[in-house]
């Protein structure tokens, strides 16, 4: 058995190698590769997306696994086998040609996908996503054994997670955020930053704060794309992020982000790397590390502090009087259209109405046609103005092209999961604020790493936080940390 287990793992990291060439050539599209490759570079990607199909649904690995059934493993050996055994079992329901289809067409999607998107016309996209619909419905069917297609689709991004379930979750969600949103919005408005601010010196100090959490640029590095994302593991994790001229915040918190990401990959036990413990957990997960670094630590009253001093040396007066200025600009809670650039208060309204919408995709309530007028209508329910322009609304996520259907949810999961880690994180370190106030993350960072970060994929998802929280997961930490942050910055005892 034990020649079994170690013909298996070896097997396992050179796929794991071969996935990760994959995600080099995403990066590479994002990043640097030339306009006019894009025909030729979803052919690369349907090849290799062919290679690494074969491998995950190569009889061997199925051979292996019947000799290692009822094996008396490590839990480390036992955890490889769950997730070795759930992806053979996945690949096997999916036919080769439909997993080299969608890798081929997807590709081509984002690509058609960032030129609608640049001119504002959701008409030209439109086609191409409903093939990358199809496709996908198609997947989710095989996946789905007669059970809920959206189910068999989520279960890529947060294993053991349901629709319903996390139907439940927004819905207790959503009451006190629409009751804070409202009181908040009732309120005067702090006042925001003022100026012009050179983007060459934001990459420059966007740098230099990855650093300061944590992020080693040995094994990384930041480049800028059309969307901030985290790509690769182990030895090899790459950010991007975006810079504006006239908001610095967009291309700073964009970096903490996914920094956070970054940083759970870059932390994961050496041992794991390019196996299938040698990645985040979930999405859910992952967000949650990325969600914490950006608002419970980056947005916190004391790291702001810290970081007005480190802008004003930059970038010289903002129009804003003090470090509490400062922290309040950087917290407003105000009207706007783009998901990754909302506060913390709104964000999952912008979650909920994605879910929402992708759910009646996939499920034929909502055809491709009506998609942009569907999200228009709820945007205007839920927010209370309209849409100016498709880049604002249908077309400003990359992922519907990429096919990621079931992802979305997850952003609002991970959020639930940073309001228990935070918690419980507090209650480990009771002078973080001092430390953040002096521009310190080693503490919170170090928590986070040997409580969530280092096991990789070794639990499941939300054994992961109840384990580093000492609880099972609730929203109620979330919600009870957004009334009380939001109601000092707007100042709600008056």
């Amino acid at each position: 058995m034990t020649n079994a287990f170690d013909d298996l793992m070896a097997f396992q990291r050179d796929t794991g190698a071969l996935g990760q060439i994959a995600g080099r050539l995403g990066w590479d599209q994002e990043t640097m590769m030339p306009r006019g490759a894009a025909d030729q570079r979803g052919d690369e990607m349907a090849a290799i997306e062919s290679v690494l199909h074969a491998r995950k649904t190569d009889p061997r690995v199925g051979d292996w696994l019947a000799e290692l059934a009822g094996a008396q493993l490590d839990p480390v050996g036992q955890a490889q086998l769950r997730h070795i055994r759930r992806t053979f079992d996945r690949a096997s329901r999916v036919p080769a040609r439909l997993a080299s289809e969608i890798a081929r067409v997807t590709s081509r999607s984002h690509g058609l996908w960032a030129e609608a998107r640049a001119a504002d016309d959701f008409a030209t996209f439109a086609p191409v996503l409903k093939e990358v619909l199809a496709l996908r419905r198609e997947e989710g069917a095989a996946l789905s054994d007669g059970a809920d297609v959206y189910d068999a689709l989520l279960d890529d991004y947060e294993p053991g997670a349901t629709a319903a379930g996390l139907s439940t979750m927004f819905g207790a969600l959503r009451p006190r955020l629409v009751a804070l949103r409202a009181e908040i919005l009732e309120r005067p408005q702090p006042k925001g930053l003022s100026g012009e601010f050179d983007e060459a010196a934001q990459m420059k100090l966007t740098r230099q704060i990855a650093q300061t959490f944590g992020y080693d640029l040995s094994r990384g590095r930041v480049d800028k794309a059309v969307h901030p994302f985290s790509s690769g593991s182990g030895n090899d994790v790459r950010i991007t992020t975006r810079t504006s001229a006239s908001d610095p915040f967009n291309c700073l918190y964009s970096t903490i982000h996914e920094v956070g990401h970054a940083c759970y990959e870059q932390a994961i036990a050496q041992e794991y790397r390019l196996t299938p413990l040698g990645q985040g957990v979930s999405m859910g997960v992952h967000e949650s590390q990325s969600r914490i670094y950006e608002n419970q630590l980056g947005r916190s009253r004391a790291f702001t502090g810290w970081l007005f001093a480190r802008m004003t040396d930059n970038f010289g007066d903002m129009g804003l009087a003090d470090a509490d200025a400062f922290h309040a600009a950087v917290n407003r809670v105000q009207n706007g259209f783009i998901r990754t650039e909302s506060d913390e208060v709104q964000y999952n309204l912008h979650v909920l109405l994605r879910f929402d919408l992708e759910r009646a995709l996939i499920a034929g309530a909502l055809e491709v046609e009506d998609l942009e007028v569907a999200w228009n209508d709820r945007f205007k329910a839920d927010f209370g103005f309209d849409v100016d322009r498709p880049s604002n609304g249908v077309l400003q996520d990359v992922h519907w092209s990429a096919g990621l259907f079931g992802y979305f949810p997850t952003y609002s999961l991970g959020n639930v999961y940073a309001g228990c880690l935070n918690q419980a994180l507090r209650a480990a370190v009771p002078d973080l604020d001092d430390q953040l106030a002096q521009g310190n993350l080693t503490a919170a960072t170090a928590w986070l790493r040997e409580h969530v970060q280092q096991y990789g994929g070794l639990y499941e998802p939300r054994e992961v936080i109840a384990r580093a929280c000492g609880a099972e997961p609730s929203e109620k930490p979330l919600l009870d940390y957004l009334e009380t942050k939001f109601g000092a910055i707007y100042d709600f005892a008056t």
